[in-house]
């Protein structure tokens, strides 16, 4: 059963990327430090609101790749912080 679910997940990642944007965004946020953290998803969270409407699939690209460029620069601060 559980099995079954992560097929579905995985497969909704791969139909919508933007959705494993947010859900990668989030997780990545997750390990800042906590006087950080809530602010940090806040600001992905709206973000994500304020193109949400975006149906030019060019700019929903770029606006991803933009994104992930970010969140890796995020991931990397965090590493190199030790969180």
């Amino acid at each position: 059963m559980r099995q079954q679910a992560i097929e579905v997940k995985s497969d909704m990642f791969t139909k919508h990327p933007n959705i494993y944007f947010r859900w990668h965004a989030l997780k990545i946020a997750h390990r800042a430090p906590p006087q950080f953290r809530g602010e940090l998803k806040q600001s992905i969270r709206q973000e994500m609101e304020k193109n949400s409407e975006c149906k030019d699939k060019q700019k929903i690209r770029y606006l991803i790749s933009e994104g992930l460029e970010r969140i890796k620069q995020l991931d990397e601060m965090l590493d190199m912080q030790g969180h």
